[in-house]
């Protein structure tokens, strides 16, 4: 059973990236490719069409033929403008009430109704851009991981009986929420951690499905959006501020039995990293997370850039051993998450005259 689960997947690994590889050279170009440039590849544009968030969700196939989720567009401009995704195919210009559209590089420009854009020396668009709150696929990720998150708890929650889990999964995440508590909230933020042992489980959780999904041939590399993870820092910012103490505060700009030069010094270095510790966070989880899928894509490209069958075995080799490391990479990076953000609230929270008064 092992040996056939391994094949699948390795069978729906390389069916995912050869839909990649031949999706991308469609999409980029509106006209026949000539035979000389049929053996070239943009192996940078391969790697970041998959890594980044797009309009709409490729499952297999090909742009025009395949499974393929058109997504919502809304927009902003000057009023609300809703339709669907599938309208920019082709780079078409989408008319809407308010103005005309068209999108470049999985980004919405306003243009007119020949979908003129204006380019800089790098060849980026000039053009205004309207306000975009379009449901991309990492939103459509985001929906699929909250929705399980909600169904697996409150599952497990209904198969509490005498105080006894009765399902084998339910003991798997009771097991993960005590060693949390245990060995992450107590020993890192002491009495008060019952206040914020709900915010670490929830970001512990939310960060390991959105890993593990994101493993799934054909599903976003949410947590490899710095945005995704921006938010996630952002929050712990937030939480550990607003509960930070006075004791807190007095050590980040006037620390006690500390020269006042000294102490004119290091103010500024301690406010600055007030912002700093939690933008590691956010930097931490994106880089790694993100790493794992590059270096993925590029065994699975070398395929098809040699050509060989020894760089083929090399590379199904490789690729799926990094990809059975990055599953161990999503519960250590949620591990991470979780413990950093439960020392910089145990370091806001934390009475230092008390400890001082005490020793």
């Amino acid at each position: 059973m092992i040996s056939k689960k391994i094949i699948y997947f390795l069978f729906f690994f390389l069916f995912l990236f050869l839909f990649v590889e031949s999706s991308d050279k469609n999409k980029n170009q509106n006209v026949k490719i000539k035979n000389e440039n049929k053996n070239n590849m943009d192996i940078a544009h391969i790697i970041l069409d998959h890594v980044n968030d797009s309009h709409e969700w490729h499952i297999a196939g090909t742009p025009n033929h395949g499974i393929i989720f058109s997504l919502p567009v809304i927009l902003w401009n000057n009023g609300l403008e809703i339709f669907f995704s599938s309208k920019f195919s082709c780079g078409n210009v989408v008319e809407g009430k308010y103005g005309y559209y068209k999108m470049f590089r999985e980004t919405i420009y306003k243009t007119n109704d020949i979908g003129l854009l204006h380019m800089d020396s790098k060849g980026n668009p000039k053009n205004d851009k309207p306000w975009d709150f379009s449901i991309t696929k990492n939103v459509v990720s985001l929906f699929i991981s909250s929705f399980l998150l909600s169904y697996i708890f409150i599952r497990m929650k209904r198969n509490y009986k005498n105080h006894q889990m009765k399902w084998s999964l339910g003991i798997c995440l009771e097991f993960l929420i005590l060693f949390i508590r245990d060995e992450i909230a107590i020993p890192n933020i002491g009495k008060k951690y019952k206040i914020f042992l709900p915010f670490l489980l929830t970001s512990f959780f939310f960060i390991l499905i959105n890993n593990l999904i994101g493993l799934i041939p054909g599903f976003p590399n949410v947590t490899g959006n710095i945005n995704i993870t921006l938010v996630l820092a952002i929050m712990t910012f937030i939480v550990t501020n607003i509960n930070a103490n006075m004791s807190y505060w007095k050590h980040i700009f006037w620390m006690p039995g500390v020269p006042t030069g000294i102490r004119l010094l290091l103010a500024p270095i301690e406010f600055i990293g007030i912002f700093i510790r939690p933008l590691t966070l956010c930097i931490r989880l994106f880089a790694n997370i993100t790493a794992g899928h590059i270096i993925i894509l590029s065994f699975i490209c070398l395929i098809f850039i040699f050509k060989n069958f020894f760089v083929t075995g090399f590379s199904i080799i490789f690729g799926f051993f990094i990809s059975m490391l990055e599953i161990m990479v999503a519960f250590l990076q949620a591990f991470i998450f979780t413990t950093l953000s439960s020392l910089l609230i145990g370091m806001s929270v934390k009475d230092y005259d008390y400890d001082n008064e005490t020793h």
